[in-house]
């Protein structure tokens, strides 16, 4: 090929530098480089990451010749394959549970195997097997739709920084275990989740995603958090639970976070933050904070606007907010602020805060109480945009006319009325 060509310059490359190629290409494109002449024989071979997708086979008709085909390709991929392989991902919806798979991963768990994803069909859920810990060298875990069952001699992922598990089903206690044993875990993500009592002790982690049915969540040992993501789905047992506690789920969960960067709170999670007794003036003051957002809170509800108040006020570099609202009903706020101050001694200034994103507004009473409050409380603001809610067009207008009576506490703040 060379002589014909002129000089065959890419076969002469360093094998690092071939790599790098190869694995940027869809893994069987990687494995037709094999035809290209004899030098390319077997480069593809040593590769060290294997991307399973939709790609690997053409799709049909068939899903169940498309499987086999799928998993004769891996079988023959794995055989034919030499050397460590440090990343092996599977995402592909044709292939559902099969014995195969086990073997795959009792061959990787031999390979100096350091990153492993598996996404399989939605068929039977895939029982992982118990030689996946032994891979100590395991540095991402990512988990779809599996079952999962701590050996009883397990010591833990010690090189583990990722942990992602998606709809996995997994003992509580189980999975506090597998946290609590990674002691170099950085990022959590756990999504779908039922009816689950969590308690994480996670003394590195920086990053935390959580969705799903919670029925309490404690953050015990996390020093380091700069990044929480919530999503809190409510029944009427998680209800009920709720309602029954007395214990205070502010302080239990944002209590030991004192280098929290940014906080997003979905559905229901400002109302757990609620629940339980007064927790007086913070222990923690949130001077890294600079992002919050809270989605669907419910202004009928004084122990809710008590949440957001205390975040707003404990966090002194506070840049951007962002609130959406769930329909309520009256209520005044002043007298809240009033209470923040005169109790616990808290300073409303907001002496960072830039800009401000509220949705959903209804323009009751309450509600522009708190755009009162952001604005002549917010020196440096420069932007407050306004999302009105859309069963109240009636009361646009009026909303407008009030806004423009507010005292604002920046000369550049602007207010973005966004009317549909």
């Amino acid at each position: 090929m060379g002589d014909f060509w002129g000089p065959d310059l890419i076969s002469d490359l360093p094998q690092s530098i071939i790599e790098s190629i190869l694995v940027r290409l869809p893994i069987r494109d990687a494995v037709r480089t094999s035809i290209l002449s004899s030098k390319w024989r077997y480069k593809w071979n040593g590769i060290t990451k294997i991307v399973i997708d939709e790609k690997c086979v053409p799709s049909g008709n068939d899903p169940t010749i498309v499987e086999k085909s799928l998993i004769k390709f891996v079988n023959q991929l794995l055989f034919l394959h030499q050397g460590p392989i440090h990343k092996f991902q599977i995402t592909n919806s044709y292939l559902q549970s099969c014995p195969e798979i086990d073997q795959w991963v009792l061959f990787l768990s031999r390979n100096d195997l350091k990153e492993l994803v598996l996404e399989l069909g939605e068929g039977e859920w895939f029982r992982i097997p118990s030689c996946l810990f032994n891979c100590k060298k395991l540095t991402r875990l990512e988990l779809f739709r599996c079952e999962l069952e701590l050996p009883l001699t397990f010591k833990g992922f010690l090189c583990l920084k990722t942990l992602i598990l998606h709809q996995v089903l997994i003992s509580p206690e189980a999975i506090e275990s597998l946290i609590s044993s990674c002691s170099l875990l950085e990022s959590l993500s756990l999504s779908y989740f039922d009816s689950l009592a969590l308690t994480i002790h996670a003394p590195n982690l920086l990053y935390l995603y959580l969705e799903g049915e919670f029925k309490d969540l404690c953050l015990e040992d996390t020093p380091l958090l700069v990044d929480i993501s919530v999503a809190m789905y409510m029944t009427d047992d998680i209800a009920e639970h709720f309602e029954q506690s007395s214990s205070c789920n502010f302080t239990k969960f944002l209590g030991g976070v004192p280098n929290l960067e940014r906080l997003a709170g979905h559905i229901y999670f400002t109302k757990y933050l609620s629940i339980g007794n007064d927790p007086g003036k913070l222990p923690v003051t949130y001077r890294n904070l600079e992002t919050v957002e809270l989605y669907q809170v419910s202004f009928e509800d004084m122990k809710e606007i008590l949440v957001v108040l205390r975040l707003i006020t404990s966090s002194p570099n506070l840049k951007e907010l962002q609130i959406s609202v769930s329909p309520c009903i009256y209520m005044m706020l002043r007298s809240i602020y009033t209470n923040l101050h005169m109790r616990y001694g808290i300073d409303c200034t907001l002496k960072q805060l830039k800009v401000v994103k509220l949705t959903d507004m209804c323009g009751v009473p309450h509600e522009m109480e708190l755009i009162k409050f952001l604005l002549a409380n917010s020196p440096v603001l420069e932007t407050m945009s306004i999302v009105p809610c859309i069963y109240v067009m009636e009361s646009q207008l009026k909303m407008l006319i009030e806004l423009v009576r507010f005292r604002r506490a920046s000369a550049r703040a602007e207010i973005i009325f966004v009317r549909d």
